[in-house]
């Protein structure tokens, strides 16, 4: 395993820190650990010759790829089940009573590659049924990894991923695909929109949303950057829309949002 200089270390923490908020000062063995392989992959022998690369590319995909090896870790469907009932039980009602244009806004900040966004869909399609084409049903998952966006809109899946899908999902969900995986089924797929975004940046769609998931993304996040996060997704949720974090993930202190359960957060006050 490739060791990275100290300077170095502590100039990707700045850089990784500055442009994405993202915390990496005491995960130096992370970084070894996840990038040697990489790096040596990309043809070099060294950290240094490799971040320099990384730090005059003006595409910016080479960091988005990095930063995505750094903090993607096991994901899979239904993961963090709590939220997906509270999906199905409490604010899918909610919405359907209180939204009168019948333009459902979701976004899945953070993707990853795309588990939760396609979950999202198939929620979507169980609770509403028949009375689905009566809506516009809008899911926009982002992240900063053009690698993960790409492996999330092939929407092809190994069979461990899907563990803990019901069987009668499995089956209406997903078909076949190559070497026992499992392929997204076109229906879900075209639910949901992939786009690169960047969370340190300004939010700047067209529309409010009336639920933002953003699970196991602050984790990574130092209490500034969490306020300020936070902030601006309640700025970007509809009035009585919600926000679902991670389990393992503590709110900001001065959480705008007003606590509802684990891990559940809502924007009170009636919609428009």
């Amino acid at each position: 395993m490739l060791t990275i200089d100290n300077d170095d270390f502590i100039k990707l923490v700045k850089f990784i820190k500055d442009r994405y908020g993202i915390n990496l000062a005491e995960r130096k063995v992370l970084v070894e650990s996840r990038l040697s392989n990489h790096v040596l992959d990309y043809g070099f022998d060294n950290f240094a010759d490799y971040l320099n690369l990384v730090y005059n590319d003006s595409t910016q995909r080479e960091v988005a790829n990095m930063i995505n090896r750094l903090t993607t870790n096991h994901t899979y469907f239904m993961r963090e089940t709590a939220h997906f009932q509270h999906m199905m039980e409490i604010f899918l009602p909610y919405a359907e009573k209180n939204i009168k244009d019948k333009t459902l806004c979701i976004w899945s900040a953070g993707c990853s590659f795309g588990n939760e966004p396609y979950n999202i869909a198939m929620c979507l399609d169980e609770y509403f049924g028949l009375r689905r084409h009566q809506w516009d049903l809008k899911i926009l998952a982002t992240d900063i990894s053009f690698n993960a966006l790409k492996s999330a809109s092939n929407g092809i899946y190994p069979s461990s991923a899907l563990e803990n899908i019901p069987d009668k999902w499995r089956e209406k969900y997903f078909c076949r695909a190559d070497f026992g995986d499992y392929r997204v089924v076109d229906d879900i797929r075209n639910n949901v929109v992939f786009k690169y975004h960047n969370l340190m940046e300004d939010i700047s769609f067209k529309r409010n949303f009336h639920l933002i998931f953003c699970r196991n993304v602050m984790i990574y996040f130092n209490e500034e950057t969490k306020s300020k996060l936070c902030r601006k997704f309640y700025n970007a949720t509809e009035l009585g829309g919600y926000l679902y974090i991670g389990h393992a993930e503590s709110a900001p202190q001065d959480m705008p949002y007003r606590r509802i359960a684990t891990a559940v957060y809502k924007k009170d006050g009636e919609r428009r």
